[in-house]
């Protein structure tokens, strides 16, 4: 099956009753390159990871942008077996339908033989509207969190949304 494109997603979220504002910028690929992008959309941002256990489970990590994420410790608090690894480009492309620097919960819906678990951050949970690439990362699309929950359920994707370990913290002197 073909994988949705950006203007195909964008015509489901509509389908859907979904409000989505979409905001075409420059391609962006790292959190550090968005910060210009962001700070001109409002709402809460992201970055996802795309990972997998040890048994090669798939997971899909949503998570506010700036929030850190212990990756070591992050197997334990989503139910995963052992550490998690990055997900292939391949892989990626297979079965997400997109490329490395456009992940985006949004791509689960080309996840029809549902492989993926979808994470999500509370902290992201936490803002009204949130913000993502519509499967390409020279756009961003905004929508209700209560809204990203009804899509993820028209895919069949269930997410679980939980605090994700952060790493620790380094112990300051004055301790």
């Amino acid at each position: 099956m073909a994988h949705l494109s950006p203007q195909a997603l964008l015509d489901r979220l509509a389908e859907l009753g979904i409000p989505a504002e979409t905001v075409e910028h420059e391609p962006v690929f790292t959190v550090a390159e968005s910060r210009p992008v962001k700070e001109r959309i409002p709402g809460a941002h992201s970055k996802n990871l795309f990972v997998k256990d040890k048994k090669g489970r798939l997971f899909l990590i949503t998570a506010k942008h700036e929030t850190p994420i212990d990756l070591k410790r992050a197997h334990e608090a989503i139910g995963a077996s052992g550490r998690l690894s990055f997900g292939s480009a391949d892989q990626l492309r297979a079965i997400l339908g997109v490329e490395p620097g456009s992940v985006t919960p949004f791509a689960v819906a080309n996840d029809t033989q549902r492989q993926v678990t979808v994470i999500l951050d509370a902290n992201l949970m936490e803002h009204e509207r949130v913000n993502f690439h519509p499967l390409v990362n020279s756009m961003t699309t905004g929508v209700s969190r209560e809204d990203l929950l009804r899509f993820l359920h028209s895919t069949g994707h269930d997410p679980l949304i939980l605090r994700l370990p952060e790493p620790p913290q380094e112990l300051s002197d004055d301790h």
